[in-house]
């Protein structure tokens, strides 16, 4: 449809008023696309920035007290998920997570739920007499674990962990056995890991979340971001990759962490039938330059102690 006349100052008077191309395309009865196609062309002639309004609804998401908000402007978050520590295994993916926490000195470390397994306490029933950890013996592999992370993380690094549904099971379990122990100390997976702050989700400049899971299904990550309006970054599926997104907004990304066991490993070999999984090892590392997100990088296990990264084969 034609657009009715309109002079620069009056499209930029309008455009502040409101904020949005989709606003301004209804009050000035145009096509979206005419409107961001005057909008950049103002910008460039001009050099006047034409910002788009946040919303009331994203402060109020942003404010939630089950998210942790993250400011970053230059620097690295490290984000690994999955790791379902067990006893007396460490894999090579986690080896490379510490060396990275050390190397590159991250503002942030996350991770993206299901540290804790929780063999016994599933509600899934035993195959056979299938040897797992106790429970017991699972935290003390987390601590460890997450011990050595802190240790190489550098001072004044924050540590996050988002909430798996593997993660979940510790308190399920005694909500729904022992309901009258709620809220004291111990009865909560946070209780005994006092560095660790738990959250749903973890937000990153307002621009990337960071959350276990979202959309299902092997195209998740692609759809996570078509759906959110947002960078995202889950765990869940083990895949490790990213998946970009490009629209009127610029470029976003979904991105799967990938798992920071091995994918073979005993914590899923009976359940999978020891069938092949489309799963990675590894984890992601996320670079913010500026305050802007750089494309995210994947670090991959390719064989046992070393994982490539950069176009680099680093022994760990």
């Amino acid at each position: 449809m034609p657009a009715p006349s309109c002079t620069e100052e009056q499209f930029i008077t309008i455009w502040n008023k409101l904020g949005g191309a989709a606003a301004v395309a209804r009050e000035l009865k145009m096509h979206e696309r005419c409107v961001h196609q005057r909008r950049r062309a103002i910008e460039a002639r001009t050099g006047v920035k034409l910002e788009v309004r946040k919303t009331q609804r994203h402060y109020a998401l942003t404010d939630h007290p089950a998210i942790k908000n993250i400011s970053v402007d230059t620097g690295t978050v490290l984000i690994g998920s999955d790791a379902h520590y067990w006893k007396d295994m460490v894999s090579t993916a986690h080896k490379a997570f510490v060396r990275f926490c050390a190397d590159l000195k991250p503002a942030a470390v996350i991770l993206n739920g299901d540290v804790l397994d929780g063999a016994t306490i599933s509600r899934h029933p035993p195959i056979g007499w299938e040897g797992r950890p106790s429970l017991i013996q699972e935290l003390e592999a987390c601590k460890d674990r997450l011990e050595e992370i802190e240790k190489a993380a550098p001072k004044g690094a924050s540590f996050i962990w988002t909430l798996g549904n593997h993660d979940s099971r510790f308190e399920t379990k005694l909500a729904s056995t022992v309901p009258e122990y709620a809220k004291i100390h111990g009865f909560h997976l946070k209780d005994h890991f006092p560095r660790w702050m738990p959250a749903w989700a973890a937000w990153i400049n307002e621009d990337v979340v960071v959350k276990h899971r979202y959309k299902g299904g092997i195209h998740a990550p692609h759809n996570n971001t078509i759906n959110s309006g947002k960078t995202m970054v889950t765990g869940h599926l083990h895949s490790l990759k990213v998946s970009p997104f490009s629209d009127y907004n610029g470029t976003r990304f979904g991105v799967d962490t990938g798992t920071l066991a091995d994918p073979y490993g005993p914590q899923f070999s009976d359940y999978t039938e020891v069938n092949p999984v489309a799963w990675r090892s590894g984890f992601v590392v996320l670079t913010f330059k500026d305050g802007r997100l750089l494309w995210p990088e994947v670090v991959h296990v390719i064989e046992e102690g070393a994982v490539e990264f950069r176009g680099q084969i680093i022994k760990v």
